[in-house]
């Protein structure tokens, strides 16, 4: 990295002026005082991440060079790297900063991190490709992004050991956008850690998704110098009226100011008239300066330098004498000369690097235009001579190939393929380059359009994808049913995502009347995308109409849609209460499931999904988890990341539904994850209501409060199923956090028209059953007894844990009236809860029956049923309904350890309860105290379940307050 003054990378002019060859920094003291305090933070232990924001020029790279050599003074390590302008590789700036380092580590790192990371890491940094085991390059797509990006975040954590580390990236705006959807998980899930990462960047040039990013990162700005501090930097040799027209035409920018000094004393060439050179991002004076610096060189430097702009960021004088068509010794004294002339500067042994991009840029856009594609042609050639990967002659291929050139399309493609799981964006952008190589008259452009399009929708460019979509249909003939059929279902899937159902169903139907026959494979297969929309908005009838108007199978029918068209027959005889029909058709489906390889789940996995979905709805949670499981690995195998959330909502909520709380918060985090890298409100919406709801079960009602405040925001569609369970979920937040009012409110809007429902009758059933809970709180026994009518109204035969739902409610609607008899039904609505694996529902059962029993004066029965729901509770982390069990069983004098009992440690806590509190106040995970304290997490949960009732609170914000009061 570059030590030049006030960021100006290379200041011959003005060291000469001031007498320094390396003078000191000139000003940036607001800049530095950040930089001190963050790495102070760092050094105490809390990660911190920050952006560094500035023109073109304004003196970044030097900033993080200060910023490099105060965290050597504090024995923090660095390892820093940089994107660069015209090369188009996935990480690459993170690769530069890490790989070196790998190096020396990779054989140790598979244990240390585990076979599984290791294996992701090697199928992006080529240091561990020889560490990895397995076949790496299943990897990724088996996983997903989400899963790399955890990785590299164990990689920082064990880089940074106990010495910390420091995380430099420069010039991030021209990073991939896999670069910049690592940063973002990082920020939003900090390493654990000695560790400082710092990001240099333009706003004027960084992507949406970068420029997100620094709204939720620490930010320092890095403004122009003042007129003063040119002054200071020019030195007195400089006379007023030249240093007042040096310091308006550079507008205080270092490097423009640099670069103006380099052009001598002459005022006149200051307005840069007669310059030819474009070069976008300068002031037109800067611009002038660059050119004449550029053309003092002589004719050879000039065309190695071109050359070298060409090549790479840093470059290698063999690869440069190649592409200039110039011998070595020729090319050598050529870099002695731009090395004397500080164009270049020495980087890595044997290879050399530009003083500063803008000096970079400026050479490349002095050569001709011809002459550059040349070049590239010539790069391209000999990359493949030297067998080199796709992926590194891509960049020199899109700027040179011409139309209709076979290999430079294969070569595109390849490249595309083989990031296509970990950058996709990436991707797409070199399908695009190859599509625009491919003639219209070639089939093989309608194929790629389909290819591109499913990378724009993986890479969260969902618009891009409709788009690109909608074209292929444009160019598809009218009568080839069977490929507009596929590409108008996968542009109604995008449109969905999108949150524009009407258009998807419009688009749907469009090409559906184009089909002359009904019964053809293509229109069934727009009926079945067309069925799945309606369930999507719980319009079962129209559902069921359409499967009235389809056979279970024909003739022409492949079996990927027989499947499919199995999958959604149950869900509309389950919501009309045709229990017997739906159990039938969901075990006939389950049947050609098990049977069917997964290719075929692969054709339909949108549609598929829905059996889970409909297991999970009929208490089936040993089959529906069976099934979820299955379809995440067919989604990650085939690379569908935009089925990822719905499928980890799914079982997210199975989970949540049996119990295991740990276990459904992490799928349903995981789910939110790749939303996020979607893009997809609606696919955010799944994944989040069941993160939301997990949180609320567990008694992490802060995180559930703010989950729920973010579904609030992503302005869900209306009508919806999916929107009303985003209204359950929060209610549901609200009323655990005891904001009965507000909860209550927010579930009669999920439920909505009781006879014509959004939610399904599993959910509405459990709105009924928590509003008669919620109205008998409030002291209102009549309208607690009007929703156990309702409950008991929706309770189906066959469906036997509604019954046990409708048994509660009225159990809470008689608390006060009939005590005796409310404990008889909760008793009996435990049973039946128990017997259907919902161990939590049943623990509330026998809460409410403990409780009721409480009143009736019967305090025996009281005990045994107030003992079971706290263990029920304990063993499943639902920390507050644990801590409500304590309470109750305290007034019926059961002997339960608190805050004022004999243990050994403050706060009537145990030496590891103690232990435990202590790193939950410092800000730590479970799973991060599981580690610390070489525990299980279950282990970690249980402690949590005894602090909470100890201490006599429901959060890990009351455990800090506890700790900080006085034993």
């Amino acid at each position: 990295m570059d030590r030049r003054v006030g960021g100006a990378t290379g200041a011959s002019s003005t060291a000469g002026m001031t007498g320094d060859v390396d003078p000191p920094l000139v000003g940036r003291r607001d800049v530095l005082d950040g930089f001190t305090q963050l790495l102070q933070a760092a050094a105490d232990g809390t990660f911190r991440f920050v952006g560094v924001a500035g023109d073109p020029g304004a003196g970044k790279t030097r900033l993080l060079d200060e910023l490099a050599a105060e965290a050597g003074r504090r024995d923090l390590p660095v390892l820093s790297g940089r994107a660069t302008e015209f090369e188009e590789m996935p990480f690459s700036a993170v690769l530069d900063a890490l790989d070196d380092r790998l190096e020396t580590i990779a054989k140790e790192l598979p244990d240390r991190l585990g076979a599984p990371a290791a294996g992701l890491l090697a199928t992006i940094f080529p240091a561990l490709s020889g560490a990895a085991t397995g076949d790496a390059e299943t990897l990724v797509p088996a996983t997903g992004r989400y899963h790399l990006y955890r990785a590299v975040r164990l990689l920082l954590e064990e880089l940074a050991g106990p010495d910390g580390l420091v995380l430099i990236l420069d010039d991030v705006h021209w990073a991939d956008e896999s670069t910049v959807e690592l940063l973002d998980h990082l920020a939003r899930h900090p390493p654990r850690g000695r560790m400082l990462a710092a990001v240099a960047y333009r706003p004027a040039q960084a992507s949406p998704r970068l420029a997100a990013l620094m709204e939720i990162a620490g930010r320092i700005p890095v403004n122009p110098l003042s007129e003063a501090e040119v002054g200071e930097l020019l030195g007195p040799q400089i006379n007023r009226a030249r240093r007042r027209a040096l310091y308006e035409a550079s507008g205080g920018n270092p490097f423009y100011l640099d670069a103006l000094a380099r052009m001598g004393t002459g005022l006149g060439t200051l307005d840069g008239s007669g310059e030819q050179t474009e070069i976008g991002e300068l002031p037109p004076a800067v611009r002038a300066a660059l050119g004449m610096e550029l053309s003092g060189l002589s004719a050879t430097a000039l065309r190695v330098a071109q050359a070298a702009a060409v090549v790479a960021d840093e470059f290698e004088p063999g690869l440069v004498a190649v592409t200039a068509d110039t011998s070595e010794d020729l090319t050598l004294e050529a870099i002695n000369e731009l090395v004397a002339r500080d164009v270049v500067r020495p980087a890595a042994p044997g290879r050399f690097r530009f003083r500063h991009p803008l000096v970079r840029h400026a050479a490349y856009e002095s050569a001709a235009a011809g002459w550059r594609h040349a070049v590239h042609a010539r790069i391209a050639a000999r990359l493949a001579d030297l067998r080199a990967p796709a992926t590194a002659r891509a960049p020199h291929v899109e700027r040179s190939a011409r139309i209709g050139d076979q290999a430079a399309i294969a070569t595109l493609v390849e490249a595309a393929r083989t990031v296509a799981a970990q950058a996709p964006a990436t991707a797409a952008h070199w399908l695009q380059e190859a599509l625009r190589l491919v003639p219209d008259t070639v089939d093989m452009r309608l194929e790629l359009l389909l290819e591109l399009a499913r990378a724009q929708a993986v890479s969260g460019r969902i618009t891009e994808g409709r788009d690109t979509a909608r074209e292929l249909l444009r160019l598809l003939p009218p009568d080839d049913f069977g490929r507009r059929a596929r590409a108008a279902r996968l542009c109604g899937i995008m449109e969905r995502q999108l949150d524009r159902p009407h258009e998807a169903r419009a688009l749907l139907l469009d090409e559906l009347r184009r089909i002359p026959d009904t019964q053809a494979p293509a229109a069934v297969e727009l009926r079945v995308r067309l069925v799945t929309e309606s369930l999507m908005r719980s319009d079962f009838r129209a559902a069921q109409a359409v499967l009235d108007l389809m056979p279970e199978n024909a003739d022409g029918w492949e079996p990927s849609l027989v499947l499919a068209v199995a999958a959604v027959r149950p869900m509309p005889a389950y919501a009309a209460g045709r229990i017997d029909d739906a159990a039938g058709y969901a075990t006939v489906t389950a049947g050609l499931m098990a049977a069917a390889p997964d290719d075929h789940l692969a054709d339909w996995l949108d549609t598929d999904i829905w059996l889970g979905w409909l297991e999970l709805m009929m208490g089936r949670y040993a089959d529906a988890l069976q099934h979820f499981g299955r379809f995440l690995t067919v989604a990650r195998t085939t690379g569908q990341s935009s089925m990822l959330p719905h499928i980890m909502a799914g079982q997210a909520r199975t989970l949540t539904m049996l119990g295991r709380l740990e276990e459904a918060a992490a799928a349903a985090e995981e789910g939110s994850e790749v939303a996020r890298l979607l893009r997809s409100n609606e696919s955010l919406g799944f994944a989040m209501t069941q993160q939301c709801l997990a949180a609320s079960w567990s008694g992490d009602h802060e995180t559930a409060l703010r989950l729920g405040e973010e579904l609030a925001g992503l302005g869900l569609g209306r009508g919806e199923w999916w929107a009303a369970m985003a209204l359950y979920a929060r209610g549901m937040a609200l009323i655990h956090a005891g904001r009965l009012d507000e909860g209550a409110e927010q579930l009669l809007a999920a439920c909505g028209d009781i006879s014509d429902p959004r939610l399904d009758p599993g959910t509405l059933m459990a709105c009924c059953e928590t509003l008669a809970d919620v109205e008998a709180t409030r002291g209102r026994p009549r309208e607690a007894t009007e929703w156990a009518d309702r409950a008991d109204l929706l309770a189906r035969p066959g469906l036997e844990t509604n019954g046990g739902f409708a048994m509660l409610a009225r159990a809470h609607a008689l608390a006060t009236s009939d005590p005796s008899v409310a404990a008889e039904q909760a008793q009996a609505a435990a049973a039946i809860l128990d017997e259907g694996g919902m161990r939590i529902q049943a623990g509330r059962a026998r809460l409410r029956a403990g409780i009721a029993y409480t009143a009736a004066g019967e305090r025996a029965q009281a005990r045994a049923e107030l003992s079971s729901a706290a263990e029920t509770f304990a063993e499943c982390g639902a920390r507050t309904l644990h801590a409500q069990a304590v309470r109750a069983q305290r007034k019926v004098g059961v002997r339960v350890p608190g805050a004022t009992g004999r243990s050994a440690g403050p706060h009537g806590l145990s030496r590891r309860e103690f232990e435990v509190a202590t790193l939950v106040a410092e800000g730590c995970t479970n799973q991060q105290i599981a580690e610390r304290l070489f525990l299980s997490i279950r282990t970690v949960e249980t402690h949590l379940s005894h602090i909470f009732a100890k201490l006599g609170v429901s959060s890990r914000v009351g455990i800090v307050s506890a700790l900080n009061q006085n034993p």
